[in-house]
């Protein structure tokens, strides 16, 4: 089984991407781990919201097979404190699919196709995060759902 981050366009910041990438590392230790970025979409400046995520939905749905299970990192999804959120994770690989795709979409969201397909929807805070800063806070999140499944001392109670 592989756990896949996908993320919608390139991240600017270099402090942000670097913070990610030693989350990413990490969990390479605990499970077959990948990150895919959908590149940026061109021309955006002549085209309204709904088309972004149109297209942006378009290309995120050609990144998902049939046997994958779809979680959305949404504002409106479910919220859990870390040791739910482990715990939801294992029941998510008690499932057995070949692949949890955890998907951030871009600065609008996700267009209806999107949440049409997806099997989850995530909230990590009721506050708004840019969907740059959102992947290294959530790839915290998800190293410490395996720290906790493992029984590991980095999470404190």
């Amino acid at each position: 089984m592989k756990v896949v981050f996908l993320e919608t366009g390139k991240t600017k910041e270099k402090i942000i991407q670097s913070l990610a990438e030693t989350y990413y590392k990490r969990l390479k230790h605990y499970i077959g781990f990948e990150v895919d970025t959908i590149p940026d979409l061109k021309n955006t400046k002549s085209m309204d919201q709904e088309e972004v995520k149109r297209k942006e939905g378009e290309l995120i749905l050609k990144k998902i097979d049939n046997s994958d299970l779809l979680v959305l990192l949404d504002e409106n999804g479910k919220t859990f404190s870390s040791i739910q959120f482990a715990n939801q994770i294992q029941l998510m690989m008690n499932r057995g699919p070949k692949r949890i795709v955890f998907c951030i979409g871009g600065a609008y969201g996700f267009d209806s196709s999107v949440y049409d397909r997806c099997d989850m929807k995530i909230s990590l805070s009721k506050m708004t995060f840019s969907h740059q800063i959102i992947r290294p806070i959530f790839a915290e999140q998800l190293y410490r759902a395996f720290t906790i499944l493992k029984n590991e001392p980095y999470h404190h109670q």
